[in-house]
């Protein structure tokens, strides 16, 4: 296939003979920061990115999509889910009763957050039972040859903190008082760890226990559930189906999801993703100053050649054009060469978990790299085209030059 003149001349410069090295140096540090730039924005996308899908996808697994609540309570939670799952969209329903409690141990205590469940229900809602490390959920109930004390699932870093293993006894405080003769008392509860899970999210591993929806009644002094927990099919899909159930079902109930509980932290997450993509890309701009300075050289350089070309009949958009194609070529290598860099590195740095952060502040053990098709796209074309309209000016001031100028001054 023959090249147009344009791409040959163009190719030409680019690739220029040893005395004209400097020239040449000059269009490798411009392909170089091209690559440097685009490398570090893809690897900030995929590190955002990667943050957002790995902390959505573990509170959706430690939670519920949709909450349910009913003016008046609810009654008969059984007929209630069994209402709710007939909700297009809906594929589980459980009850939950929500609390805080002090547990201790004679090693250590902790708040918590205690939560009542239906064993049975709880695991069409969330991931609670295949993240058990140890025990089952459906020994909530207790094992009367044991002494019949209910049980508790704790997560694993709060058992860590009591000192606890499975089939230790915990004692439960809770604020709801018991009146007495001599006062008000916080009601107290002796139950035993059936089993311990894992998350991997801190919040929930280090301050969450869930117990039997009687004993939660009992302790926390709830006449009823408090909310109907709901699993549905397509998460992003959520906010529908909750606006769907008040139609289907009456003005009683009143929802809210997933998405309205964490839009503080995910809206926090896309602010700093957004932040950290701007002054990343800087570094592509400055590429692009790179870019301009090299072409100014060049036409600097050439101006005899360029003159000569327009003496034997080359236009004046055609000398635009083989500078454009030369800044073009600069930034198309240095562009896929930074994407294919950064897919790359993120790649390795996640499949081998190699940035360790501490649980306790970021919620998650390692920085997750996750690059996602349309930033990766975004990201190449911004970048070529940021490259393209830094050709605009050095191309110009090649097409306007004089030939009789050139020849005289070169």
């Amino acid at each position: 296939m023959t090249l147009p003149f344009e791409a040959h001349i163009a190719l030409r410069y680019l690739l220029v003979r040893r005395k004209q090295a400097f020239i040449s140096v000059i269009g490798f540090v411009s392909v170089l920061g091209v690559v440097v730039g685009v490398t570090a924005l893809v690897l900030s996308l995929a590190l955002m990115t990667g943050l957002q899908q790995e902390l959505r996808n573990r509170i959706l697994g430690a939670t519920a999509h949709v909450f349910v609540w009913k003016t008046g309570g609810i009654a008969d939670y059984h007929a209630e889910a069994a209402a709710l799952r007939a909700v297009p969209g809906v594929t589980g329903a459980a009850p939950a009763i929500l609390g805080k409690a002090l547990i201790s141990s004679g090693r250590g205590e902790a708040f918590i957050t205690l939560k009542g469940v239906d064993p049975q229900l709880e695991t069409s809602v969330t991931d609670i039972e295949r993240g058990m490390t140890s025990g089952r959920l459906l020994a909530l109930a207790g094992d009367p040859a044991d002494g019949g004390l209910p049980g508790i699932v704790i997560g694993a870093d709060l058992a860590q903190t009591l000192g606890v293993a499975d089939g230790d006894d915990v004692t439960i405080l809770t604020p709801q008082g018991t009146l007495t003769p001599m006062g008000v008392y916080p009601r107290s509860r002796r139950v035993r760890v059936a089993g311990r899970f894992s998350l991997g999210l801190f919040e929930f591993d280090s301050a969450y226990g869930f117990v039997s929806l009687p004993l939660a009644r009992r302790l926390l002094d709830r006449p009823s559930v408090d909310v109907i927990e709901l699993r549905v099919d397509d998460i992003y899909r959520a906010d529908a189906i909750a606006a769907s159930i008040p139609r289907a079902l009456g003005a009683a109930y009143f929802c809210q999801t997933w998405a309205e509980l964490n839009r503080s932290l995910f809206s926090a997450l896309w602010l700093e993703k957004m932040a950290i993509s701007i002054t990343i890309g800087l570094i592509v701009m400055v590429a692009a100053l790179n870019i301009v300075a090299s072409l100014v050289m060049l036409v600097m350089k050439k101006s005899p050649d360029i003159a000569i070309l327009k003496t034997m009949g080359a236009s004046s958009r055609s000398v635009m054009y083989v500078f454009m194609l030369q800044g073009l070529i600069i930034g198309v290598i240095g562009t896929i060469a930074g994407a294919a860099a950064g897919w790359g590195v993120a790649a390795v740095l996640d499949h081998y978990r190699l940035i360790r952060v501490p649980m306790d502040v970021y919620q998650i053990a390692y920085v997750p790299f996750v690059v996602e098709g349309r930033d990766l796209a975004a990201v190449v074309a911004g970048a070529i085209a940021v490259c393209f309209l830094a050709t605009i000016y050095p191309s110009r001031q090649a097409a306007r030059l004089n030939p009789v100028d050139a020849l005289r001054f070169g």
